[in-house]
């Protein structure tokens, strides 16, 4: 039942569509056309699938290296930290020292000279040979009217110069210091000389016991007679303790 407005197919209308056939469907077409698209996106995909899956091992042919570390332990690492905090925090040390050094460097002991003899004296040219300790002992000028005093008149006028009087007075002075009375309880040395026995002095004097002229003229003719000269018997007072 329709409206008066509706405009219905008629029979004859219909009949002809029938007997025309079925329409063909346009859908068809685009179905196809979908189907090649999705075709050669999933071509696409693939391809860069395997592409993407072949660039790595292309580009890196090596086997990969891992790079090596110092091994660190945890304990190394809280021992250097432990000792980098207690040397930055220790507080500095000061020494107490005296910024001025004295030295004391003993002084070299000067040499005495050897006096040279005054004109018109003679100088007994073997006397440093016959010395084995290669010291003179120096002239010293002796006291007027002591021993020496004596002993230097007569050195003089034997002809002996002033080192050969050095050489007497060291070596009287090693014996009995000079002393007229100085006497060895042991070997029976006695005078100025250490004649042993004393009593040998008689020969000159029979004061020999207190006369230093009597002992000291006894004394340089023994020493000229067995070494010469006073040097010569002073060299050998030297190498063995006794003339």
């Amino acid at each position: 039942m329709t409206s008066g407005n509706e405009i219905l197919p008629s029979r004859a209308s219909l009949a002809s569509r029938s007997a025309q056939g079925p329409r063909r469907s346009t859908a068809t077409p685009r179905w196809s056309r979908r189907r090649g698209v999705l075709a050669a996106f999933s071509v696409l995909a693939t391809a860069g699938f395997v592409a993407a899956s072949l660039v790595p091992l292309v580009s890196f042919p090596n086997t990969a290296e891992a790079t090596e570390l110092d091994p660190m332990s945890l304990y190394a690492s809280a021992v250097e930290d432990a000792q980098r905090y207690q040397a930055g925090d220790a507080p500095s040390i000061e020494l107490d020292r005296a910024s001025e050094y004295t030295v004391y460097v003993k002084p070299t002991p000067t040499p005495t000279p050897t006096p040279t003899p005054p004109p018109g004296k003679k100088s007994s040219s073997g006397s440093s040979s016959r010395s084995s300790s290669g010291w003179s002992p120096p002239f010293v000028t002796p006291n007027p009217g002591s021993a020496q005093a004596i002993a230097y008149d007569m050195v003089t006028s034997r002809g002996w110069g002033d080192s050969e009087f050095a050489c007497l007075v060291a070596l009287w002075k090693k014996e009995s210091g000079w002393r007229v009375n100085a006497y060895n309880a042991s070997s029976g040395a006695y005078g100025i000389a250490q004649a042993t026995p004393g009593r040998k002095m008689a020969s000159v004097g029979s004061d020999w016991e207190t006369n230093p002229t009597t002992q000291i003229t006894w004394g340089l003719g023994y020493i000229q007679g067995r070494y010469g000269t006073p040097c010569g018997a002073w060299g050998k007072s030297q190498r063995s303790g006794w003339y």
